[in-house]
């Protein structure tokens, strides 16, 4: 008998029925340290009171009138993000798989209003990860995603993550845009090093190419910058965003500039929910503290104390905990034993982590946490390490 919740996830067998800040408690009593955050999205942990204001307050107004019609919400958020980076437009979506299909049609409209329409593919890497719709799995191409779905959809153009010459020689005539996360999350916690995001910035200028981030995941302060991109110095020309910026609530938007957005006339593109009056209340509640004077420093100051207690872990650990990844509070810990059985180790002792590719067990804390909570995590760690190889 298939459940009546589809079986695509393998679930653990615990129920949450409340959070408080960086914990989680069970329908069961216990109380666990919360270091997955909903995979990298309540950045600020769990019943912030400025979020629970933010919402109650837009409840009692108004949730959704769909965007037929100008969203208050959309527009002050939207000046707020333009404010703070690259982007002169933003368009809002629920989700970050949405965001990033927004931006791969807004690479191919501007180059088919531009003049040339052949200029459709883009290039992603390998070990990708931008979603779950038929058009992100063809671009990620992992056997994982893809396998039963197929066909995949052409358009995408795969080489190794980190190869600029094989970038260099996959950009043919058809070639539109080049689409990469600063730092892949689901493919291991693997970081593009700042001279390989500013050759991707060079490349695309040189051959009239659109730079497109995914900062689902490392975006809104999650590696100690509001957006990772900003550690090389460089901006794209379109950006996905989700998770953190909505703290919890589904929102997700994809920013872009003027110039690579100029496609993007009324009609080309929709969503029923997308930006809804709701949602973006929470995303401004969400940039009042992120964009808060210190905070972004507190998030690099804590980031690097964990960062060092993990290599201290590493150091007493190294046929267990094999090497470090990550930036900011978005850490990976390569293992020697296998992810799944580990994570659930942790989970056993009190600590909420989520694996990823390549045998990385992933860090993902709320941004809120502070030296206690590193600790404890790492205390967690430790026991867990210790019960493995005893």
């Amino acid at each position: 008998m298939i459940p009546v919740v589809m079986p695509t996830y393998a679930r653990a067998d615990v129920v949450f029925e409340r959070g408080e800040g960086p914990y989680l408690y069970a329908t069961d009593g216990r109380r666990f340290l919360d270091f997955a955050a909903g995979v990298a999205v309540n950045a600020l942990g769990h019943a912030h009171p400025h979020l629970i204001k933010a919402l109650t307050e837009q409840a009692n107004k108004v949730w959704h009138t769909s965007n037929l019609f100008r969203v208050a919400g959309q527009e002050s958020l939207a000046k707020r993000l333009t404010e703070v980076t690259f982007a002169d437009t933003v368009f809002f979506t629920n989700s970050g798989a949405e965001a990033w299909e927004c931006g791969a049609k807004t690479i191919r409209k501007y180059h088919y209003e531009n003049g040339n329409p052949q200029k459709t593919r883009i290039i992603t890497f390998e070990q990708a990860f931008h979603g779950r719709t038929i058009a992100s799995i063809s671009a990620a191409k992992q056997e994982k995603l893809v396998k039963g779905f197929g066909p995949l959809l052409d358009g995408f153009d795969q080489v190794a993550f980190g190869n600029l010459n094989e970038l260099r020689n996959a950009v043919t005539p058809e070639t539109g845009g080049i689409c990469v996360e600063p730092i892949q999350g689901e493919g291991g916690i693997r970081t593009g090093s700042v001279e390989f995001l500013r050759g991707l910035r060079e490349v695309c200028d040189e051959f009239g190419l659109l730079l497109f981030f995914d900062e689902i995941q490392t975006g809104v302060g999650r590696t100690g910058k509001l957006f990772a991109h900003e550690w090389a110095g460089i901006t794209p020309d379109v950006m996905a965003i989700a998770k953190g910026i909505g703290g919890g609530f589904p929102l997700g938007a994809c920013l872009a500039t003027e110039r690579a957005a100029s496609g993007m006339t009324a009609g080309t593109h929709g969503s029923t929910y997308g930006g809804n009056p709701l949602a973006t209340a929470v995303g401004n509640a969400v940039l009042d503290v992120v964009l808060a004077p210190g905070f972004l420093d507190g998030v690099q100051r804590i980031a690097g104390v964990l960062q060092g207690r993990l290599d201290d872990l590493i150091a007493k650990h190294p046929a267990f905990f094999l090497e470090q990844r990550g930036q900011g509070l978005l850490r990976g810990l390569k293992l020697a034993q296998p992810v799944g059985d580990v994570v659930a180790t942790l989970r056993a002792n009190g600590l909420l982590s989520v694996p990823a590719g390549d045998n990385v067990v992933r860090l993902l804390p709320p941004l809120i946490i502070g030296e206690r909570e590193v600790e404890e995590a790492v205390a967690i760690l430790d026991k867990t390490a210790r019960e493995w190889t005893a």
